[in-house]
């Protein structure tokens, strides 16, 4: 399955509320496929993601704003995926590696490494504090 977490600045709506909740049963239940697998060495996995646009995440107060932002830094730093190359990338470096996929703490793979790296989001944290409506065209993307 996948999943959104972001940095502090997202984290009251994508963790902390009724979205958050929702997350944290989408673990849990992974956890329990992998249980009920464990016999054929089955697994079930959430891959935490990064930021996208889609009909509901525009619809969340600052995510856009966030996105945009985050877009730009990323494209400045030649690091942004679109949705085919971030999967890509969770295929081809985390999942069909023939090693053991690498999980965070909570079991979960992580491939918003390249969003949340602390240079990526010190850029963004600098601009969200400059942002104002004057000047989103040149700042954002």
């Amino acid at each position: 399955a996948y999943s959104y977490i972001g940095p502090s600045l997202t984290e009251a709506v994508y963790r902390k509320g009724t979205i958050g909740r929702a997350k944290d049963h989408l673990e849990a239940t992974a956890f329990a496929i992998t249980d009920s697998l464990a016999a054929i060495d089955g697994k079930a996995f959430v891959s935490v993601n990064k930021a996208l646009v889609t009909q509901a995440s525009s619809a969340i107060p600052v995510i856009p704003l966030y996105i945009s932002l985050l877009y730009r830094i990323m494209k400045e730093e030649g690091i942004h995926e679109g949705c085919i190359e971030q999967i890509q990338r969770l295929y081809q470096e985390r999942l069909f590696t023939g090693n053991e996929v690498p999980v965070d703490e909570k079991g979960r793979i992580r491939i918003d490494d390249l969003e949340m790296r602390p240079d990526v989001q010190e850029k963004v944290a600098k601009l969200w504090v400059e942002a104002v409506t004057e000047n989103l065209a040149e700042i954002g993307d």
